[in-house]
């Protein structure tokens, strides 16, 4: 049965879970990356890409992703029918290897960044990486040359971080340096091996 041993890692952009997918792999969890699937996918479906929006969106058979999502960023019906064609492909080859890693019997990850807002993956508990919206927007702006108001964009593009700490089982507070968030991933990672013992 699929996700009967999975935690999603979630969050807002920018808060760093990327970070804490690579602490959780390294000290030995399974996570499977939503991300890289819809990136494969992208391109698996550029020619339906390049009908919906037209061909400049497509390279060399590569999705052009960054200008691809400038457009969809700052148009919500394009948005939404960018994610009709992805979300279900994405959710089938995420529930196939969540059938094949729950014959372990131990907790792995699910890095999902839009859980909350697709309500399309049947996961009870979640983990969510937190840093308030101001340090979202200036990590935004050093990380990727965004503006104020784009950076702001992205970010209003999603639930707010807030809320999604609400909404969250376990929280991971990616607010000071590095060896911080070490721990608190080491103080969550033994939380969640516990609540699955």
């Amino acid at each position: 049965m699929a996700f009967e041993y999975a935690v999603v890692l979630t969050g807002g952009i920018a808060t760093g879970k990327s970070t804490v997918a690579k602490f959780f792999s390294f000290t030995g969890f399974m996570v499977i990356d939503a991300d890289s699937i819809a990136h494969k996918i992208l391109d698996e479906q550029r020619a339906v890409i390049a009908e919906m929006f037209g061909s400049n969106f497509v390279k060399k058979n590569r999705v052009k992703r960054k200008k691809l999502g400038k457009m969809i960023f700052a148009d919500n019906q394009k948005r939404e029918q960018l994610e009709a064609l992805l979300h279900p492909l994405i959710f089938e080859e995420i529930k196939r290897l969540s059938t094949e890693e729950d014959k372990f019997k131990k907790p792995y990850l699910i890095d999902i960044p839009l859980f909350f807002e697709t309500k399309r993956y049947p996961i009870e508990k979640s983990l969510v990486v937190y840093a308030p919206e101001k340090i979202q927007v200036k990590r935004l702006i050093l990380r990727e040359g965004y503006t104020k108001k784009e950076a702001k964009m992205r970010i209003n593009s999603q639930i707010d971080i807030e809320k999604k700490r609400k909404l969250a089982t376990y929280v991971i507070n990616n607010v000071a340096d590095l060896t911080n968030l070490k721990n608190e991933c080491k103080r969550v990672q033994k939380e969640i091996i516990k609540d699955f013992a």
